[in-house]
């Protein structure tokens, strides 16, 4: 499973882009597919350490069900309103939950004291940003797939 560390060493411009998109909102939106094979976006926060990607939930929560069932994901960052609008992250991969408690403790801080949590590590499979161009007359993507390269498209 392709860690953030992998994505980092395969593409890093774009790794560090992606990582101030997320880092520059506390909340970000996860998509998650219900049993009937739906989507449910639920709103969640990321955290980066140990080289890898994680997201955490209350325990029994829907989306880490959702995760639990499928672990398919996909993850928005946070939108600036224009005319402040900076860019977007999307990342999509798998989830893999660990129950480590001591990681879990860690990784989940505080809500993890409060009872049981979950806690998930989001492979890389996919990533991109959307952002302008520097005239600000393109829409800029920048994307990466597992085992591919960095592609670039503008669109006017």
């Amino acid at each position: 499973m392709p860690s953030w560390s992998d994505f980092t060493a395969a593409a890093p411009a774009l790794a560090a882009q992606v990582q101030e998109r997320l880092d520059a909102h506390v909340h970000k939106t996860l998509a998650t597919l219900r049993r009937d094979g739906a989507p449910r976006i639920s709103g969640t926060e990321t955290r980066i350490a140990h080289g890898e990607l994680w997201i955490g939930s209350m325990w029994q929560a829907r989306k880490a069900l959702d995760l639990l069932r499928d672990p398919r994901y996909a993850l928005h960052s946070g939108s600036d309103d224009p005319p402040a609008w900076s860019g977007d992250a999307k990342l999509a991969g798998i989830a893999e939950e660990l129950t480590d408690p001591a990681l879990v403790e860690e990784m989940n801080g505080e809500a993890a004291a409060g009872g049981p949590s979950h806690l998930f590590r989001l492979d890389i499979r996919e990533a991109s940003v959307v952002s302008l161009r520097e005239d600000g007359r393109a829409i800029v993507i920048t994307s990466w797939k597992q085992g591919g390269s960095v592609r670039t498209l503008e669109r006017d």
